[in-house]
């Protein structure tokens, strides 16, 4: 099932004007009111489903998403992204603008939506369908503040767009990370009140504010309420570990699947752009490339994240093609390239051997992405593919996520560890990859088996990061990040890089931002 986005969110009570700063949205003061709008449960559902849409996230799941998460955490090799392969990240990169457009203009989605639900409920509206979408927005609202405060630390706290564009005064300081950090916990825990035990599956629910909270708890080294978020989670008996783990990212049937807590919801379709999703040609082999669906191959495994993996680790082939890699139900052809379809005519395989243009792989590291790459097209074996889009949910929040959470918190500060329960929620994450359970484990094994199982996520730059600069740069130094032809190890590293710049475009239009944070709690 899919949650269809509401496109006639652009009804007037909810038109957002750009103001003065990308990251204030606000209503139109055009002097529409809500009487005619949102009397039923169907139209405010139907508004909050723009939330969960690929056209706000669009900016930042396409390739912002990649290049912060993977290419900064060592995973993901680039000859488009350097800056964030080296390091040399500047405030003018057109990524950072694009993950600040994105999360601010869903904020600014979410700020509106909540004002206008609560003017609505305040003129007679029913609580009934209106407080738990409210609760939706909080949620969302929350998540965003928290990836924000992640992801440039200190960061502007907008919750009244229309206040602060009556008001006339946009200088707008840059609040300190911990108070972001906990504005984000009161939204989740605000979500967590309000939202329903069960939803229609996509749709967010108290248990996906919990598994939010449980990683918010966890990123500010909270153990003791991590473990409590992600144990109820757990004890609720509602989510699974799906079996095919490669399918979670790249078949449509298996979107909003028992493992999924939150994702964002795409359509197949290519218009709007951003309804679909458009991961598909950065991951995949050039080989692959139809007439059907593009691939370039943008971001590529790194050298390092392949020596992660254990032997026998089926997370590998789940997530990576290298030589000898198959998928028999792909069969692309192309229009007069007979030796290229010859090579494919009995299914895909990966040969790093076969010259490239009769269908070989031999780009820098010897591998292409599998995790969502939905394949060369329905009419070649594949999912179906339009270009760029395919109908795959990208993933934000998942089960083994929780799982891993509640065995990490466990741990706390402790060396290692043998408590059962711990063990159990970690060996279930291994045991789906083919791997023998651990009998205790160490930090270094929970950081190990994230990085596995979340790669090409857009999770480990963070999960490096939380652990503080001394350990984050001896992570980082380690990593060999070149190519088979040269090694290549950063030694630029330094305490300033663990946060990203806020963009250059903002800070001239509001200076206050390049000026020291202050708190936004008394």
């Amino acid at each position: 099932m899919k949650i269809k986005p509401f496109i006639a969110l652009l009804l007037p009570v909810l038109v957002l004007a750009s103001c003065k700063e990308d990251f204030i949205d606000r209503p139109s003061l055009s002097g529409t009111t809500t009487g005619n709008y949102y009397n039923n449960a169907e139209e405010v559902r139907g508004a909050t489903s723009t939330l969960y849409s690929g056209l706000p996230w669009r900016n930042y799941e396409s390739r912002a998403q990649d290049a912060i998460g993977d290419v900064m955490g060592g995973n993901m090799f680039t000859y488009t992204d350097v800056e964030y392969l080296n390091f040399t990240v500047s405030s003018a990169s057109d990524r950072i603008g694009a993950a600040w457009g994105a999360f601010y203009k869903i904020i600014g989605y979410a700020n509106v939506m909540i004002k206008t639900f609560e003017e609505k409920k305040a003129a007679g509206g029913s609580a009934a369908y209106l407080d738990p979408a409210i609760a939706e927005c909080h949620f969302i609202r929350g998540m965003v503040y928290f990836y924000i405060a992640r992801t440039w630390g200190a960061a502007p706290i907008i919750t009244d767009p229309g206040e602060t564009a009556l008001s006339g005064n946009f200088n707008i300081p840059r609040y300190l990370q911990r108070d972001v950090l906990r504005f984000a916990l009161e939204e989740l825990k605000m979500a967590e009140e309000g939202l329903p035990e069960t939803d229609v599956p996509g749709r967010v629910t108290k248990y996906s504010a919990k598994g939010m909270m449980a990683k918010l708890y966890l990123y500010n080294k909270d153990y003791a309420n991590a473990k409590a978020k992600a144990e109820e989670v757990i004890n609720s008996g509602k989510y699974s570990l799906v079996s095919d783990y490669n399918g979670m990212f790249t078949k449509m049937s298996l979107d909003n699947n028992p493992e999924t807590l939150f994702s964002i919801q795409h359509q197949f379709a290519q218009d709007p752009w951003g309804t679909g999703n458009i991961k598909n040609p950065d991951r995949g082999a050039g080989a692959l490339r139809t007439a059907e669906a593009d691939a370039w191959e943008m971001y590529i495994p790194t050298l390092d994240i392949l020596q992660e993996y254990e032997f026998g680790d089926l997370r590998r082939k789940w997530s990576v093609m290298e030589h000898g890699w198959t998928n028999l139900n792909w069969k692309p052809q192309r229009v007069n390239a007979p030796k290229y379809n010859e090579f494919m005519a009995n299914g895909f395989r990966y040969d790093t051997i076969q010259p490239t243009a009769d269908g070989g792989s031999l780009n820098a590291t010897r591998s292409n992405i599998a995790k969502y790459f939905a394949g060369p097209g329905k009419s070649f074996g594949g999912e179906p593919v339009l270009g760029q889009n395919s109908g795959n949910n990208v993933v934000l929040l998942r089960y083994a996520d929780v799982l891993l959470i509640y065995a990490e918190a466990t741990l706390g500060t402790a060396a290692s560890t043998t408590d059962a329960k711990a063990l159990e929620a970690l060996n279930l994450v291994r045991s789906r990859a083919g791997l023998p359970a651990r009998t205790s484990f160490t930090l270094d094994d929970i950081l190990h088996e994230r990085r596995v199982e979340f790669a090409f996520e857009g999770d480990y730059w963070y999960d490096i990061q939380r652990q503080g600069y001394a350990k984050a740069k001896a992570i980082i130094e380690k990593q060999n990040r070149g190519t088979v032809t040269g090694a290549n190890y950063i030694t630029n590293f330094t305490e300033d890089k663990m946060y990203l710049p806020i963009p250059a475009g903002e800070i001239v239009q509001d200076p206050e931002l390049g000026k020291e944070p202050v708190p936004y709690y008394n």
